[in-house]
């Protein structure tokens, strides 16, 4: 799954950085003119805004870091531009694709959208993947941790016996004493 992971973080990634960087390059077709054109409030606001959101967690997903963080508001980003631009497009009623309606329509023109959405979703769900600067930082605290542990300290800060990390005085990993019939410490069940 690490394959197809950096291949949907790529496209999903690169989609939303390109669409960012084009609010700001043509910003009266695709920018503030087209969310006046939508009856966005403070198109001036907003589309600026939706376009730094979009460059900033494009470029997030597509290096995988904080993916999981920035996924969050680019589905909030494509359920907002569903409802907005597309599903008034089932009854005829889009501002943007006059003469359209129906669910042929609709599942033409919100097609990209949909895949953005999924997308989203799933890295939202799944991570960045192996390849990652995510998987990166996440080894780091891993092999931090396991340091932690061969020098007999426990992730809760406490000092283990002979290092080994959630082992008490006394007991053994499954918190049997030792000697218990049902122990595995050193003899084989069974009859004697």
């Amino acid at each position: 799954m690490t394959a197809a992971t950096v291949l949907i973080r790529f496209y999903v990634g690169v989609v939303f950085l390109t669409e960012g960087i084009l609010k700001f390059v043509r910003p009266h077709t695709l920018g503030t003119g087209r969310f006046d054109k939508i009856g966005i409030p403070a198109p001036g606001f907003f589309a600026p805004f939706t376009g730094v959101l979009e460059i900033v967690c494009g470029t997030l997903l597509l290096v995988g870091l904080l993916t999981r963080l920035a996924a969050i508001p680019m589905v909030v980003n494509m359920t907002c531009a569903l409802i907005v631009t597309k599903i008034p497009i089932l009854w005829g009623g889009s501002a943007l694709f006059k003469g359209e309606s129906g669910w042929g329509d609709f599942l033409h023109e919100a097609r990209v959208d949909l895949a953005q959405l999924c997308g989203s979703l799933f890295l939202l769900i799944v991570g960045a993947g192996a390849y990652s600067f995510d998987a990166c930082l996440h080894h780091g605290a891993a092999v931090s941790g396991l340091a932690d542990a061969d020098r007999g300290w426990s992730p809760a800060g406490r000092r283990t016996v002979g290092g080994a990390v959630g082992v008490s005085p006394g007991r053994e990993s499954g918190g049997r004493e030792p000697g218990d019939p049902g122990s595995w410490s050193g003899r084989r069940p069974g009859p004697r």
